[in-house]
């Protein structure tokens, strides 16, 4: 049976050293697999080929998120607050710096900003915010890119970066 003869390898993976970790990647890559089975092209190489192929990919994109997490400080419970101390002058900055960024976010559609939202704010990859919606990964990667530079468009000239 293909369980069997690809457990062993994905889970072999330099990148797997962890087992829960490499157990949820052969669940990942299975779940994966049955979905895009038509993409398969035999022309392009075996299919054991093709999943471990998919299994690395799943793997580094882990490990990256792995060491983002740990470089980048969990804010998810934090506020922005102004600070009591402040003056009057940084009070009416920071309102304004919000009204011009929600503005900003109006030039995005519901697609695109909930996209950017997502990847930011809960720290995902484009592959995990795709498997998240149940959208391709294509058109997921279009929708933040897409946002991103409607963003630089509606903010340039008025942030200072």
């Amino acid at each position: 049976m293909i369980v069997d003869l690809t457990r062993p390898p994905i889970h072999g993976r330099p990148e797997c050293e962890i087992r829960t970790l490499a157990e949820e990647l052969t669940l990942d890559v299975f779940h994966d697999v049955w979905r895009r089975a038509s993409a398969y092209d035999p022309a392009s190489g075996s299919v054991i080929g093709w999943m471990m192929n998919q299994a690395r990919s799943r793997a580094i994109d882990r490990l990256r998120f792995e060491q983002r997490k740990k470089r980048v400080p969990d804010h998810a419970d934090t506020s922005v607050t102004i600070a009591p101390s402040s003056s009057p002058h940084d009070v009416l900055d920071a309102r304004d710096q919000g009204r011009v960024l929600r503005d900003a976010l109006q030039v995005l559609t519901n697609d695109e900003r909930q996209a950017i939202e997502t990847a930011f704010f809960s720290e995902l990859t484009y592959r995990e915010v795709a498997a998240k919606f149940n959208q391709p990964l294509g058109t997921v990667k279009t929708r933040i890119r897409s946002g991103l530079e409607k963003l630089r468009q509606a903010l340039a000239g008025v942030v200072k970066i």
